[in-house]
């Protein structure tokens, strides 16, 4: 009888784990299974409208259900957190008035954790966070949102509005029993006059059993020190979950380009949701490593996107094969070499809105090619043509030098642009950039670099480095269709910054090194 029990035990547990692997929920050790969700969010057709609370919950009601669907969709995956965006749940384009009654009530606290669905008696206007609670309760899973909430305040309180209350864009994040473990209150607002910047930047972390801990911060807060980068060196964070309503700008802010060059330069994983309405240039999600990506960018079609995949946990000494400096100097084309250790007097400046330098010709060499200037993300770029199958380049733009070693697969029509900028980047936003950029141009003209192209045709290889003063930079390697690719190494040598890579993957859009220096800001 004991050989019966024992062998009827053995038979239970493998076809448990059968189970689990149909469920997709056996998750190889040292790894989770994470899930962000791309919403098209339903609108308000008339969002300046005034509206009592019971309209805008059942809009939002609306929103929730297919936010309810995709909760239960990952975990049956195995997924053991989710992701969704910002203005996922309300929309967007309300004045201070008109969103009011879309807002919850969420009482700002590290300490006191309360659990929305199990006690919702203990505030009013909690109707969409006991929703969210029990989402994330039925499923067994974290969740991660983003909601309007509102807080009285005092007068006595120097920074409180003249209507007496606070109205933040917020991110809430529940653990797998519904419990709120942690609220964030999005600090860099984009022209979002519904809202109200918090005091101070929020830290927010939650900790969870599968990943250790992880921050958050929303949209427009990855452009600027605080809080995103300041949260993730204080606190070592090596997990990011991310709400966003991006709207897409190439050549060098595209959304899975810029969120995937965030996870490249901290070492981080990134998960991100963004928002999908196509008219509106706002798609592009995903779930990020350093070295690899899951991701969706749609500008074809409607409707939603779940994406789930398996990644490794991050750890402190997490290590990739990108960062193997020595290797960049052997690889280096001689000529390219003396490049990076050419003084200024062996350089001719020009004169033309800001100094640029291109390196002086030695005699018997080809003549330089021209140096032009041309818009790009709303800045003044200095740029100059790379032409012909292989060469070596050079741009400077103020105290930014930058340096392309290429050589293309096979020739093709195609028009591409060394470029370099320093400066301030004042439109739809004010922040310090220095960038050196290669990108592909929008036809055969030079006025025609700097604009937006999403198809290319040309393989390159390529060696990119600049005398970066800043840091923070992100590196963007983005390929036909809007894909992603992967630079071979990076890092820092002799106070020059970095990339390289054989052969994309397919046709070359930009690569490029963003530097944010944010003490000019």
């Amino acid at each position: 009888m004991a050989y019966t029990m024992v062998d009827l035990c053995w038979k239970l547990s493998l076809c448990f784990f059968c189970y689990q692997v149909v469920l997709g929920r056996v998750k190889r050790e040292g790894h989770y299974i994470a899930a962000v969700y791309e919403h098209e969010s339903i609108l308000s057709p008339n969002p300046t409208a005034l509206v009592d609370r019971q309209s805008a919950l059942g809009l939002m009601g609306r929103n929730l259900d297919i936010y309810e669907q995709q909760a239960v969709a990952a975990a049956r995956q195995g997924a053991q957190i989710i992701v969704f965006p910002e203005d996922g749940i309300h929309g967007f384009n309300f004045t201070r008035r008109s969103i009011y009654p879309y807002l919850d009530f969420v009482l700002h606290s590290r300490s006191a954790k309360r659990n929305p669905c199990r006690e919702p008696y203990l505030f009013n206007d909690t109707e969409v966070l006991q929703r969210l609670s029990c989402m994330a309760l039925k499923n067994k899973i974290f969740l991660v949102a983003n909601l309007g909430t509102k807080q009285p305040c005092e007068h006595s309180d120097p920074h409180c509005p003249s209507d007496g209350r606070y109205q933040f864009n917020t991110n809430v994040a529940f653990d797998d029993d519904g419990t709120l473990v942690a609220t964030y209150r999005k600090h860099n607002l984009y022209f979002e006059y519904a809202f109200d910047a918090p005091p101070e930047p929020d830290y927010q972390l939650f900790d969870t059993p599968f990943a250790g801990k992880f921050g958050m911060f929303t949209c427009f807060d990855i452009l600027f020190f605080e809080p995103a980068v300041n949260l993730i060196r204080q606190y070592n964070l090596k997990q990011v979950v991310y709400p966003t309503a991006w709207m897409n700008q190439l050549p060098l802010l595209s959304a899975v380009e810029f969120q995937q060059a965030f996870a490249t330069a901290f070492n981080i994983n990134i998960l991100a949701a963004n928002i999908h309405h196509p008219t509106l240039g706002m798609t592009g999600s995903g779930i990020y490593t350093p070295v690899k990506s899951f991701i969706y960018h749609n500008m074809e079609s409607y409707g939603g996107k779940l994406i789930v995949a398996e990644i490794p946990v991050i750890t402190t000494g997490y290590k990739t094969s990108l960062e193997s400096n020595e290797r960049f100097r052997e690889n280096l084309h001689p000529s390219c070499k003396t490049f990076t250790n050419a003084p200024r007097d062996d350089q001719i400046c020009l004169k033309g809105g800001q100094e640029t330098c291109s390196r002086a010709s030695e005699k018997g060499s080809e003549p330089l090619p021209p140096t032009f200037y041309a818009e790009m993300m709303y800045d003044n770029f200095t740029f100059v043509p790379v032409w012909g199958e292989k060469g070596e380049l050079q741009v400077c733009a103020n105290t930014l030098c930058c340096y392309l070693n290429f050589q293309r697969v096979v020739l093709t029509d195609e028009l591409y642009a060394l470029g370099a900028f320093d400066g301030l980047h004042t439109v739809h936003g004010t922040y310090y950039v220095q960038a050196c950029a290669l990108v592909k141009c929008g036809g055969l003209n030079f006025s025609t670099c700097g604009q937006e192209v999403t198809d290319a045709t040309a393989l390159m290889d390529f060696q990119l480095w600049g005398n970066v003063s800043t840091p923070y930079i992100f590196p963007l390697l983005l390929t036909s269709g809007i894909t992603l690719d992967f630079a071979d190494h990076m890092g820092w040598k002799n106070n020059h910054y970095f990339i390289s890579k054989n052969r994309t993957s397919s046709g070359l859009l930009t690569a490029a090194l963003y530097g944010r220096w944010y003490e000019k800001d």
